[in-house]
């Protein structure tokens, strides 16, 4: 029966693979497309049982529709959901969508807030979301729990929490502050790409040695090569827009669209 890790030697193992990751994506970033911090707010709510592409392919009109805050609150359910219905669950969002913008409105003067107890008191955000706009628009650290990132620290033995806070506080505990948001970009970066969670690619993963999780997908090479997906299959990825301060993204390969991973 193997030892039991001790935590030290989890939080070595941990750091590590972060900084494997560091070197695996050194490019990572959120994959929404966004201008400003109401459009990555709007864009995190609209990600939610969907995809970012979805997210990006449907962002466009809703912005070109309603640039702000006061036109979106000012926007009829109806014409909102038409615009919003390819993402899922469009009732439902645009619902959210409303009472967010309606509360930027009256509460906080059309702006997005940058502090963490005044973006979850918006309908439709929560922790997730907040720390996604936090850490991307503002520049305030944070770990964003997402089902990837909980999958990926799980399968790591870095947590066995299932709930979002405990897991996001317990990774927390294991890595210093400035590396919260980027962390974050990284394990869902690597949990889109090959630890996917049906079929992870564990022959085709560049930190199988440091998972103890390995030998749960395709181990053979070969097989696991084409388990890849966006950049690592080399295929696009999921940003339609991708900014110009990302210089290491790699292109579109085969004369897809624009999109970047």
């Amino acid at each position: 029966m193997p030892k039991q890790e001790s935590r030290l030697a989890m939080v070595r193992r941990a750091r590590r693979i972060n900084r494997e990751l560091a070197d695996i994506y050194p490019y990572a970033h959120p994959e929404l497309d966004f201008r400003n911090p109401f459009e990555l707010l709007v864009a995190t709510v609209l990600s939610a049982q969907t995809t970012d592409l979805r997210v990006n392919q449907t962002t466009p009109a809703l912005f070109a529709a309603y640039p702000t805050p006061e036109d979106m609150a000012a926007a009829a359910p109806e014409d909102l959901e038409e615009i919003i219905r390819p993402t899922g669950f469009f009732r439902a969002k645009s619902k959210s969508l409303l009472g967010l913008s309606q509360a930027l409105r009256d509460r906080f003067d059309g702006e997005v807030p940058g502090r963490l107890e005044d973006l979850v008191s918006l309908p439709g955000v929560g922790r997730k979301t907040a720390n996604v706009v936090l850490g991307n628009a503002f520049g305030v650290p944070g770990i964003t729990v997402d089902t990837h990132f909980g999958r990926l620290v799980r399968r790591w033995k870095w947590t066995a929490q299932e709930d979002p806070e405990k897991v996001e506080a317990e990774i927390c505990a294991i890595f210093p502050s400035s590396e919260w948001t980027m962390l974050s970009h990284r394990v869902v970066f690597h949990g889109r790409r090959i630890c996917h969670a049906r079929k992870p690619a564990c022959g085709a993963c560049p930190i199988a040695p440091l998972c103890p999780a390995y030998g749960e997908g395709e181990t053979d090479p070969e097989k696991a090569r084409k388990l890849l997906k966006y950049e690592k299959g080399g295929q696009p990825g999921q940003r339609l827009s991708p900014p110009a301060d990302y210089p290491g993204l790699p292109a579109a390969p085969l004369g897809g669209p624009q999109a970047r991973p």
